[in-house]
């Protein structure tokens, strides 16, 4: 096992990492921007090291820098979270090079699922089903022969997209030279490539799921799916698990699909297959080869610590278990907690003057947060996660709502409030959402209404 592993990382996944690191007895070397000297995770590791100035370009994703802290500090691993350098595999590739261990699969594996184009034909090699869609395309011309052979409404994706970027819809032949111009722009201006492809548009899907944990020897599970269809901007919001959407059958069905394929593929450590599912049916969108945001809930129904099992299948150990001894228990839901204007989701950095955290049976908060914490304007407005579990999806939402009145956070602006509201509309409280109900649910709230005269 590992004595010493550096997490490359800042915020509520810095602080779990270090928990699960400190739980193995393993050391742990924190690294920081100057903006973040403070931070809980960087005054709870055993030491820490500051990599640069404020901007993220400068610290978090200065991959010399966080090499040169590994090395000085005699870390045998790093883990890297998610965003940031999470799926880059050029540093995975350095890190490996310098003879520390990377936490997370191998460069190959990162380099086949983080170009969308070539995960797409990996995942029909090995079986997962897909939407309709187009190989590169070249010029507006080649969009719009492969939108009239797939059929609208298409989506335009940037083949090393992320985070909702370069992506463009189009609903007929008019649209299209603008969203293939606007996609390569955005594509150009976010990501190392350009290059864009298509997809067929589905118009009401849900957005489903399933994590995978596989080992060294061809030792693969699923874990389940999330349902992560409450979002807006392609950004989630709140998520779910296991999906009111399915029944056990269509569970059953999919999490062996999705097992098969990823021995097939050969994928080692902890990855997420995502899908959008319409009308009974699944479709494979890509594939984030990290840990995800939505872990707890997972960890919640499972029992597995997620963070933990990364960290053993790197060091070489095999799974502990097989697919039958997957027991899934309970109905797990998680709210992200932004420093955000509830109404406008402007962000809103600040010092928190107060700060209580909900508790009692059944629920976690993962955050950094404390009363007196200046939140930095620099990164990601993300503050905190507020997960619950209980045996029933019912139960679950009345202990959400508790622990949602609980939550206080004084100095600055949260959506806390959203949440409170998301969960007590009917579509929500029947599982009855798709991906665009959340922003139809805002356009409703914020439109003006009609002067009656009364």
């Amino acid at each position: 096992m590992f004595e010493k592993i550096l997490i490359a990382n800042r915020g509520e996944v810095a602080l779990r990492i270090h928990r699960a690191c400190r739980e193995m007895g393993i050391r742990t070397v924190a690294v920081h921007s100057e903006a973040d000297a403070n931070a809980m995770h960087v005054r709870l590791a055993d030491e820490a090291v500051c990599i640069g100035p404020a901007r993220s370009t400068d610290s978090y994703l200065n991959k010399p820098a966080i090499i040169s802290a590994a090395i000085i500090t005699g870390a045998d691993a790093i883990h890297p979270g998610y965003g940031f350098l999470s799926e880059n595999a050029d540093f995975a590739e350095m890190v490996e090079k310098h003879g520390i261990t990377f936490i997370g699969p191998t460069v190959e594996q990162m380099r086949l699922m983080g170009d969308k184009i070539t995960a797409r034909k990996a995942a029909i090699e090995a079986g997962l089903p897909v939407t309709e869609g187009s190989p590169a395309l070249e010029t507006v011309e080649d969009a719009r022969l492969w939108a009239n052979k797939i059929g609208y409404p298409i989506i335009i994706k940037a083949k090393d997209g992320g985070g909702g970027k370069g992506m463009k819809i189009a609903f007929s032949d008019d649209d299209i030279e603008e969203a293939y111009t606007m996609a390569k722009a955005e594509a150009k201006a976010a990501f190392p490539s350009d290059v864009v492809y298509m997809e067929k548009y589905l118009q009401h899907p849900r957005h489903i799921e399933m994590q995978v944990l596989a080992d060294k020897y061809g030792n693969v599970v699923h874990l389940g799916e999330r349902d992560c269809s409450i979002q807006r901007n392609n950004q989630k919001v709140i998520e779910e698990s296991p999906s009111p959407a399915l029944n056990e059958q269509q569970r059953r069905e999919i999490g062996e699909i999705v097992r098969k394929a990823i021995a097939k593929i050969g994928y080692c450590n902890a990855g997420t297959l995502e899908f959008l599912y319409e009308n009974g049916k699944f479709y494979f969108m890509e594939m984030n080869t990290r840990l995800q945001v939505e872990h707890p809930v997972t960890e919640a129904i499972t029992g597995i610590d997620l963070v933990k099992e990364q960290i053993r299948i790197a060091a070489g150990a095999q799974l502990g278990y097989t697919q039958k001894d997957i027991q899934f228990s309970g109905h797990a839901i998680e709210c992200r907690i932004n420093a955000e204007n509830p109404q406008t989701f402007v962000p809103c950095p600040g010092k928190i003057e107060e700060w209580h955290a909900p508790g009692g049976l059944g629920v976690r908060v993962d955050s950094e947060i404390y009363s007196g914490y200046q939140i930095p304007p620099f990164y990601d407005s993300m503050i905190a996660k507020l997960i619950v579990h209980a045996g029933t999806r019912n139960a679950a939402l009345m202990r959400l709502r508790r622990a949602l009145e609980e939550f206080v956070i004084m100095g600055v602006q949260t959506t806390i409030p959203l949440h409170q509201e998301i969960i007590s509309q009917p579509e929500y409280l029947d599982g009855q959402y798709d991906i665009h109900w959340l922003e139809k649910f805002m356009q409703s709230k914020n439109s003006p209404t009609e002067d009656k005269g009364e």
